[in-house]
């Protein structure tokens, strides 16, 4: 597509840059362009391809990400990414982009309901976790089958269990070591006769005796004679032959698929599906169209290759607009914005400084006072330390309660310090979210959800009881 293509529309709001996607990539061009004063619009993407903050929101310690000598909790790190890239005046729509037209300029992309005019636009939609397709996969999802071995480790029904990680790489070697502190054998998967994860990493596994590694093995169907899953049939790569290994978890770990599926057809895209550019460089197929992160890169997949492609895509991004006189940069009230600090977390309940008007709570002690004594319907959240979709959920629930101003309550817990209250009420993954209304479980979800649906099942209990 040619540059000078008349404009269909004024270029009175239309952005300068939006960037699509969140995560290292997505986050750094956010930052660099922001310093630039370009204003950009971040599209955080919210359940379609994954959850803002990307692949690390499902990981513990981030060991090599320069800066951090003792590791960073990869939710943590991104919490950090995102709070940075809003100091300096980026702007979020934490919604997923529905459309995105690079027929025309400027470019039209779909999200939150709207359109959004961009003059350039940063695609840093990373990549999605694959699935294997077993015959009962489906039966067995969340119920003892999970791709975010993070996630759901923590859950009640792994813990003192046997359990399965299928991979080969670091993410399923690290996922392993994780599960060793809760199941009582971690049982690794591999395909073929070696690891293909970093040597500090293989070491790891090889070295420690609550992992067993099976070589040369596939899993062929999950096997439960109930709701949940009871065993795994595993199929020698040699041989042929099969054999059942009894386990009440199976994570997988087995790669991921870019998510290009809003630009196929009008970007080109190499042989795996990733997006085209010249190496090193961001440029994809139209001229004002970038790429950052996994969404473009098949070989590395690393965080800082990915915070790197990011800032690649916002400086090319910039000198291309301001080459073409299509920038329109902004100024700041404040030179130096304010610091950011560090992240507030919720102070645990206790019996004084517990409120029984406030929005948000945490603890097993605020649950039990609000369930017993209070009027309004309360969320209740089920959440983990490590839990990167927590992370994303928590500030959303948290906006619902806010913006319904005060007729509903919410309390967080978590499952590793009150695990008997998870058992209790049957959490098998986090984030699970319960609505409750007069005692009473209303209704249940899992997983990150979009805000209005929380939204508006509380507001029907509301108006019902009104």
């Amino acid at each position: 597509m040619a540059l000078d293509q008349a404009e269909t529309l004024p270029s009175s709001g239309v952005k300068n840059l939006v960037i699509v996607g969140s995560g290292p990539a997505g986050y750094t061009a956010a930052i660099y362009a922001a310093r630039a004063n370009l204003a950009p619009l971040l599209i955080t993407g919210f359940q379609d391809g994954g959850i803002p903050g990307g692949q690390l929101m499902t990981t513990t310690h981030v060991e090599n990400f320069p800066g951090f000598p003792d590791g960073i909790l990869g939710p943590d790190l991104m919490d950090r990414c995102r709070a940075q890239a809003l100091r300096w005046g980026t702007r979020l729509v934490e919604a997923d982009a529905e459309a995105i037209d690079l027929s025309q300029r400027p470019f039209r992309l779909q999200a939150d309901g709207r359109t959004i005019l961009a003059h350039a636009v940063i695609l840093a939609t990373g990549a999605s976790a694959n699935r294997l397709g077993l015959p009962q996969e489906e039966r067995f999802w969340s119920h003892g089958i999970s791709a975010c071995a993070i996630c759901d480790g923590a859950t009640p029904q792994f813990r003192g269990e046997p359990v399965a990680v299928v991979g080969g790489g670091d993410s399923a070697c690290e996922e392993a070591v994780y599960l060793t502190k809760y199941g009582s054998h971690v049982h690794l998967i591999v395909r073929g006769d070696k690891l293909r994860a970093s040597a500090a990493m293989a070491d790891r596994v090889l070295a420690n005796p609550a992992i067993t590694v099976h070589w040369n093995r596939q899993v062929a169907d999950a096997i439960g004679a109930a709701d949940w899953l009871e065993a795994i049939l595993l199929r020698d790569s040699l041989t042929g032959g099969t054999e059942e290994l009894a386990v009440k978890g199976l994570f997988y770990a087995i790669g991921h698929t870019p998510n290009t599926r809003l630009v196929r057809g009008q970007l080109d895209l190499d042989e795996r599906g990733y997006l085209h550019t010249l190496p090193g460089r961001p440029e994809t197929s139209v001229e004002g169209v970038y790429a950052a992160g996994d969404v473009a890169d098949a070989e590395w997949r690393q965080g800082i290759t990915a915070a790197g492609s990011g800032c690649q895509a916002a400086l090319a991004a910039e000198r291309w607009l301001s080459h073409h006189g299509l920038a329109v940069t902004t100024s700041r009230e404040e030179v130096e914005p304010k610091e950011v600090g560090e992240p507030k977390r919720t102070a645990e309940s206790t019996e004084a400084n517990y409120d029984p008007e406030a929005l948000w709570q945490k603890g097993s002690y605020a649950l039990r006072k609000l369930y017993h004594d209070s009027t309004k319907p309360l969320l209740v959240v089920y959440t983990s330390p490590t839990c990167g979709p927590c992370h994303v959920l928590k500030p959303q629930l948290k906006r619902v309660l806010d913006e319904l101003g005060g007729r509903a309550q919410g309390v967080e817990i978590d499952i590793e310090a009150d695990q008997d209250i998870a058992v209790q009420a049957g959490v098998s993954g986090t984030p699970t979210v319960q609505l409750f209304f007069d005692k009473e479980l209303k209704q249940q979800w899992r997983g990150v959800k979009q805000r209005s649906e929380f939204r508006e099942a509380i507001e029907a209990l509301i108006g019902v009881h009104a």
